[in-house]
């Protein structure tokens, strides 16, 4: 009986020990954490800001936009060998994620896009739910909450900063809510299908989507198609994006006579912890400047 006893006290404290030694590295000592693509690596910045012997790094170079068909590198696994958290959009957005967990099972991975119901595209889900300033504040919100689960010693300034940042974000949105309430109801095209949760959010229809993945072109015939919906509508503005070269734009403000305006989504920019902030804004005055002609 007393063997019985010993036993399962040795086996309980197997696995404390297994559960702390999990951990360690959040609660003892330096955390490093990798985020998958620019939009994400700027709420980790945020959220992580301040915290010891935490760092961030990005794994994708930060020009390289949307992460459709993007191929992680030697050099881009090489930066997950020690790391401990990654953090990544979801929604599909990240096709390499099954690739990372297989070759480092020991990494936490946090998929912030979990608890946002997705918009279907043309080829599955839409995972551009961060250019939505809603969905970015659940976003920032979910990783608020993971890392103070990960790393429990620096909870409460993990939960600060994703508050702190939340508050930010919320004020954005009510400005541009403010801004923007005029146009609802308003048609507009953009090239890639990456502001529809824009769209939705601030109550605009996009009537056509002149190139759906970066960097593909369209038909004839869907350029066709564009220029007649442009040219049966009210719609003044085609709004391109700076990531990628719209080639079409040109052809069609040609056959059309609309003005080719610049909305960002948010996938490339500075290193800086207003920078989504900054892009937003500057999303509203070109949409203020765009509807008001």
């Amino acid at each position: 009986m007393r063997a019985k006893i010993l036993l399962s006290v040795v086996i309980g404290l197997v696995f404390s020990w297994a559960f702390s030694v999990n951990y360690a590295c959040a609660s003892d000592g330096p955390v490093k954490i990798i985020t998958s693509f620019y939009p994400v690596y700027i709420m980790a910045i945020n959220v992580a800001k301040d915290v010891p012997g935490v760092s961030v790094t990005n794994l994708t170079p930060s020009v390289t936009g949307c992460l459709h068909d993007y191929a992680v590198t030697t050099r881009d696994m090489k930066k997950l060998a020690d790391a401990h958290v990654f953090v990544a959009n979801g929604a599909g957005m990240e096709s390499f994620l099954d690739r990372i967990v297989a070759q480092y099972p020991a990494i936490k991975v946090v998929t912030l896009a979990a608890r946002i119901p997705l918009l279907k595209g043309t080829s599955g889900d839409n995972p551009h739910v961060w250019v939505s300033v809603t969905h970015a504040i659940t976003e920032v919100e979910r990783l608020g909450d993971a890392l103070a689960g990960i790393d429990p010693v620096h909870a409460p300034l993990y939960q600060k900063n994703a508050a702190e940042y939340v508050g930010k974000l919320q004020a954005l949105r009510e400005k541009m809510r403010a801004a923007l309430v005029s146009y609802r109801g308003r048609d507009i095209v953009t090239f890639h299908e990456a502001f529809s949760y824009f769209a939705e959010e601030f109550g605009f229809h996009i009537a056509a989507v002149v190139e759906r993945e970066p960097g593909s072109q369209p038909s004839a015939r869907e350029l066709s198609q564009t220029i007649d919906i442009i040219k049966k509508s009210r719609i003044k503005a085609l709004f391109s994006e700076p990531q990628y070269p719209a080639l079409a734009a040109k052809t069609i403000a040609r056959e059309t006579g609309i003005e080719v305006y610049i909305l960002d989504p948010a996938v490339s920019g500075p290193d800086d912890l207003d920078a989504y902030i900054q892009i937003m804004e500057k999303n509203c005055e070109v949409l203020e400047y765009a509807f008001s002609k």
